[in-house]
């Protein structure tokens, strides 16, 4: 049994490292070429936009007439002798609504494009983070094979130190053991790209494609295109100059706003159902010679005037009431998107000057003396100098730093998306100090 369990999990070890699953063809692509192709065949996007189409259509339906009646009266029998038959048309006209109306569809047309640039704005970061997590994940891996190899390399330095007779056959074990656990860690990185690829696919939405970034590793030095990401020296401006002069530009908040316009708008429509509605009638009315009192065709026609939708028994004072709550409840979501807007800038602000901070420290620090390190332990081991067991324990630990290294300069790029969300900038400059 444990044997079959063995056997088993090498298999998939062996799956894992030599790909042997399902093949997809992927198209590479760099971060510019991704965005497009998200605002382009995003099947999100698109539902959304449809929301335009429909909000423009609704300002003609508000704007409409109403139809016109056809009536019939006619008169039978003795009760017809000396009576008119009717027909004729009825037509009802709005008084006070229709323009409440229509300034409300308008209202409501431009939240919806405020709404649907919120949402492509999303979708472009989005993308971007979907990217800088893939090239991230790629950046880890290949910090792992470069391990892996670090430590092939030191089995078979032992293999031969070991046959010359310089070393126990014990240490060829122990560097066996740290080879086949850095393998783990080089098939679980695998999946982890795996896994944001995916994820990388799920942001984009498409089903034209299936798509794999170029990059194949963040670059230390430079840019992606299109994130101009500052310099990890770059000092940014104060936080109370971004809130005083980012919150204004939210999307959010633009959002909010407009919500407070339609509500008004509604409210307005719905006072205004108060207004009757004139109803004005015309016609043909005749009699026929058997009909008539003197025994001759007549003619002629008739008009009315109606006031209908009287408000007497009804007033509509719920509607009015619901209406007026839900000029409150937008005026309170405004306050909140605002309120909570102001918190999540302050969290991505922080952020990003910790994670620039931590790059620092590892730029300055950890990488520098952790490559001389390795380098001199592994000369000393290769010399005899010092024992392997120091030596995986060094390498673990510089495996740690590199790891540590690449993973900060992951987040110092997520984080500097996160920034530009919060900001809902794309093309902040920190030189120029513009938002």
């Amino acid at each position: 049994m444990i044997k079959n369990i063995f056997i088993t999990a090498l298999i998939i070890l062996s799956c894992l490292s030599s790909n042997c699953f399902a093949i997809t063809e992927y198209k590479k692509v760099d971060l510019n070429d991704a965005i497009d192709i998200a605002q382009k065949k995003n099947l999100d996007i698109k539902e959304i936009r449809l929301n335009i189409k429909i909000a423009k259509n609704e300002i003609k339906q508000a704007n409409r007439l109403q139809n016109p009646e056809i009536n019939t009266f006619w008169n039978f029998g003795k009760s017809g002798q000396g009576n008119p038959q009717q027909i004729g048309m009825t037509q009802t006209i709005e008084l006070g609504k229709r323009g409440v109306r229509k300034k409300l569809a308008k209202a409501n047309l431009e939240l919806v494009k405020e709404d649907v640039n919120f949402q492509e704005f999303n979708l472009r970061m989005d993308v971007r983070e979907a990217y800088v997590k893939l090239v991230g994940a790629k950046s880890i891996l290949k910090t792992y094979e470069e391990q892996q190899k670090l430590l092939e390399n030191l089995l078979e330095i032992s293999k031969k130190k070991a046959a010359a007779g310089a070393i126990a056959e014990m240490d060829v074990i122990q560097a066996q053991i740290a080879l086949n656990q850095m393998i783990t860690e080089v098939n679980k990185a695998r999946v982890n790209v795996k896994t944001a690829r995916i994820d990388f696919n799920q942001v984009i939405n498409t089903i034209d494609g299936t798509y794999d970034s170029k990059d194949e590793e963040l670059p230390t030095k430079g840019d992606f295109v299109d994130l101009n990401i500052p310099k990890i020296t770059a000092k940014l401006p104060t936080y109370e100059y971004i809130e005083e002069n980012s919150l204004k530009n939210r999307f959010d908040i633009k959002v909010a706003k407009n919500k407070i316009e339609s509500a008004k708008k509604n409210l307005a429509v719905v006072v205004h159902q108060r207004i009757p509605d004139l109803e004005l009638e015309g016609g043909y009315g005749f009699q026929t010679k058997g009909m008539s009192d003197n025994g001759t065709y007549k003619s002629g026609g008739y008009v009315g005037v109606n006031l209908v939708n009287l408000p007497v028994f009804y007033t509509y004072r719920p509607e009015i009431q619901n209406a007026k709550f839900q000029v409150e409840q937008a005026e309170t979501n405004y306050e909140s998107t605002v309120n909570k807007a102001r918190k999540s800038l302050e969290n991505a602000y922080e952020k990003f000057v910790t994670s620039q901070m931590n790059l620092n420290y590892y730029n300055n620090k950890l990488i520098k003396d952790s490559n001389e390190l390795i380098k001199l332990s592994k000369r000393s081991y290769e010399a005899g100098k010092s024992n392997l067991t120091a030596l995986i324990v060094m390498e673990q630990q510089y495996r740690e730093i590199v790891s540590g290294y690449v993973n900060a300069l992951s987040d110092y790029y997520i984080d500097w998306v996160e920034f530009l969300r919060e900001i809902n900038k794309e093309d902040f400059d920190i030189d120029e100090k513009t938002l």
